[in-house]
Order: structure tokens, then C-alpha cells, then sequence
């Protein structure tokens, strides 16, 4: 090939290469800086794409989450409200054959019913106290409660157990005489009985609830190790990587320096 001063041929190689050279530096040292082998669609289209639809999915797994997480704690407070309540009637029921004992004196059974009042009235603070989230499952004219349990919008419905005084007709009971003490035992019988038929169906409900959080919680880590599969780069061999290009890059700049220095020969020509 004829020698030319104009042209410079194993510089624009020598430039080419190390331009290259640069070029996978930077991809290999922005891999490291973020984590991540694929940083936008420029790097793999195909599977950005992929890992963008996991990450959409992985966010409604959260907020899926989340709404279940709520249900959970409105169904606990239900139930935690639902026991205090079952004990209460238990003590009143204790009140009731006591007081259902012939020949008891007049103060004995106002002291009696005194009792009996403030522990049929203490069922009323407990059930206006059992809220969450603005949501009462067991006071008078309560009503059902959906759970959103899955992205696609399936449900889980809590259904609501009205168990005030009033509804269990326990309001107006007393232990005043005897025969109050006595017709009262027969009402508070039916009253645990519907408590305890509450609490079963609250507790199905937040077994199926903590069934689907588990599954919801799997189900994320599944799609955030798929995601971590697709786009994450191998730190260690991107550190192997950088070594290997930082030394190209040294003996690039090398041979481009020597490339240049080529036309320096032309001057002896003419020495």
C-alpha cells in the first residue's frame, strides 16, 4: 500500500477500535453502577418489555396486598370485640343463676342487678369501640365488608354479625326478682350461642384471608426473582469485564499513539 500524508489508515483503525472500546467500557461500567444488566429498551427490547409487565404485575401484588393486610386487621378487631363480648354474656350468665336462687334478700338482688346492668352496658362500649378503618362488622345495622384478594378483582366478603345487646335481646333483660333472673339465663343461652356462630363465621373469613396473603406474598417474590433473572447483571463478571476493558482501553490509546506517529517517517525522506 503507498505511504500518504493525507490519508492515515492504521489511525482510523487504531480510532475505530478504541472508540469500541469506550463504547463497552461505559455499558460494562453503568451495568455496575445500577445493578442492572438491561438499564431501557436500547439494551434488549424484547425482554425489557417482559421484565416492565412483571414489575406492573408486582405492583398490583402489593396493593392486592395491602387491601388484604386491611381486611385482615378489620376482621381481628371483629373478633378480638366478638371474644370480650362472649365473655361478658358468660359473667351475666353467671349473674343470672345466681340471682335465680328463691329467698334472696331485697338488697341481694339489687346488688345483683346492679352488676348485671353495668356488664350488659359494658357490651355496648365494647361493640361502638370495634372499629377499623371507619368499618364496624358487629354493631347494630352493620354491613358486609368486600376484600379485593386478587388483581383480576375477585373477593373475599366478610360478612357481618350484629350481636349488640339489642340484637341478642339482652337489652332489656334484669335480675331483679327470680323469675327475671331465670327467663334472662334462657335469652343469654341464645345470645352465647349466636356470639359463638358469629365468631366461626369470622374466623373462616380470616382464615380465607390469610390463605390468600400468603399465596399474594409468594406469588410476589416469585415475579420479583423472574424480574431479577431477566434484567440484573453478574457484578462478578462485569468486574471482570472492566478490568479486561480498561486494559483494551490502555493499549487502544497505545496503538492509536503509535498510528500517529506513522507520517513521522515521511520526514526522513527528505532528511
Amino acid at each position: 500500500m503507498a505511504m500518504s500524508i493525507n490519508t492515515n489508515a492504521g489511525a482510523m483503525i487504531g480510532l475505530q477500535s478504541l472508540n469500541k472500546i469506550n463504547r463497552m467500557l461505559g455499558t460494562t461500567q453503568l451495568r455496575i453502577t445500577t445493578g442492572l444488566r438491561i438499564n431501557g429498551p436500547k439494551d434488549d427490547a424484547a425482554t425489557f418489555a417482559i421484565a416492565q409487565n412483571m414489575r406492573s404485575a408486582m405492583a398490583g401484588t402489593t396493593a392486592v396486598t395491602t387491601n388484604l393486610a386491611l381486611g385482615k386487621s378489620m376482621v381481628s378487631v371483629a373478633i378480638d370485640a366478638g371474644k370480650a363480648v362472649a365473655e361478658l354474656l358468660t359473667e351475666l350468665k353467671a349473674k343470672s343463676v345466681q340471682a335465680s336462687q328463691e329467698g334472696l334478700d331485697a338488697d341481694s338482688y339489687t346488688a345483683l342487678n346492679a352488676d348485671f346492668t353495668s356488664l350488659r352496658d359494658q357490651i355496648d362500649s365494647v361493640i361502638s369501640s370495634a372499629e377499623f378503618g371507619g368499618k364496624n362488622l358487629i354493631k347494630s345495622g352493620a354491613t358486609s365488608h368486600v376484600v379485593l384478594s386478587t388483581m383480576d378483582g375477585s373477593t373475599i366478603t366478610v360478612s357481618a354479625q350484629q350481636i349488640q345487646p339489642v340484637n341478642l335481646g339482652v337489652d332489656a333483660i334484669d335480675v331483679a326478682t327470680a323469675a327475671n333472673a331465670s327467663a334472662a339465663s334462657i335469652v343469654i343461652d341464645a345470645a352465647i350461642n349466636t356470639v359463638s356462630s358469629s365468631l366461626a363465621a369470622f374466623g373462616s373469613a380470616a382464615r380465607r384471608i390469610d390463605i390468600q396473603m400468603d399465596f399474594t406474598s409468594q406469588l410476589k417474590d416469585i415475579l420479583k426473582h423472574g424480574v431479577a433473572n431477566l434484567v440484573e447483571a453478574d457484578l462478578a463478571e462485569e468486574s471482570a469485564n472492566l478490568q479486561a476493558h480498561q486494559i483494551r482501553q490502555q493499549l487502544g490509546v497505545q496503538a492509536l499513539a503509535i498510528a500517529n506517529a506513522g507520517p513521522q517517517s515521511f520526514l526522513q525522506l527528505f532528511a
